[in-house]
């Protein structure tokens, strides 16, 4: 592929990852097998563009200091070697398989779409009631070894197996499980993803998975592509957005499972 198309493809679906709220690799994996990669590859190669856009969101949130580092590094101490786990089965599941469960992950995304905002809503009523109180303003609980391990092994396992971050999972996880909120659970998450997506990366490259030059190429557009979006997100509808993203995955939902059901057959 042409560096100029790669570097374009990551502007893309970084400016939806700044949009939508969701990492890119849940993007960037369904258009690199339509280009031809296999599943796997896809996903190696994806990791890339997940760790440099964590990398650059954890180093703004430390700066602003809106980081809970001791979360994080609970989340990433299970989510570092679920990721090994989830990397390991990667390689040895067919391509059809993959590509149908990543067809039922986008599916997931999109009942997780609505689940977040539902908790949104809910905290936003919340804060709502609780304005007088300091503890309502911000919320830092500290969980059980357990949850860390929930919150992190399935984020973990599901990074290493489909070439995403795990956020996904993770922000939900931690509001219902850690009684974070929102604001304080997309950093955490950013900071966990950003050492389990290097994780996965070593797994991955060690096994010759990753195209580097290809993965640098989307990671480094993915950067300027999610200070678009970001920029871009205020000036647009919430309902709009919410719309257009569901219908983007549900698209990229049923070409996955196309691509898993023929590869199965033939």
């Amino acid at each position: 592929m042409n560096l100029a198309i790669l570097f374009g493809l990551g502007i893309c679906t970084g400016l939806l990852a700044g949009l939508f709220g969701l990492g890119g690799g849940i993007l960037i994996v369904p258009v690199l097998n339509l280009w031809g990669f296999p599943v796997v590859t896809a996903a190696a190669t994806s990791l890339i563009g997940v760790f440099l856009t964590a990398l650059s969101g954890t180093i703004r949130y430390s700066w602003m200091n809106q980081l809970n580092w001791q979360n994080a590094l609970q989340i990433a101490l299970f989510g570092v070697p679920a990721v090994q786990i989830g990397a390991w089965l990667a390689r040895h599941f067919p391509d059809s398989w993959l590509a149908i469960s990543f067809s039922l992950l986008l599916l997931a995304a999109i009942y997780l779409m609505g689940l977040r905002k539902t908790l949104i809503d809910t905290e936003s009523f919340a804060s709502l009631l609780d304005s007088d109180s300091e503890e309502g303003t911000r919320q830092n609980q500290t969980g059980s070894r357990w949850e860390f391990a929930k919150i992190g092994g399935l984020g973990g396992a599901i990074a290493g197996l489909f070439g995403i971050g795990g956020g996904i999972v993770m922000v939900p996880l931690q509001v219902l499980l850690l009684g974070e909120s929102i604001a304080s659970a997309v950093p955490t998450t950013l900071a966990a993803v950003m050492a389990i997506a290097a994780s996965g990366l070593v797994q991955y490259a060690w096994n010759g998975n990753v195209l580097w030059i290809p993965g640098l190429c989307i990671g480094c557009g993915g950067i300027l592509g999610v200070q678009l979006g970001t920029r871009l997100l205020p000036h647009l509808s919430a309902t709009l957005i919410n719309t257009l993203f569901r219908l983007i995955l549900f698209v990229l939902s049923l070409y996955m499972m196309r691509q898993g059901l023929v590869s199965a057959i033939v």
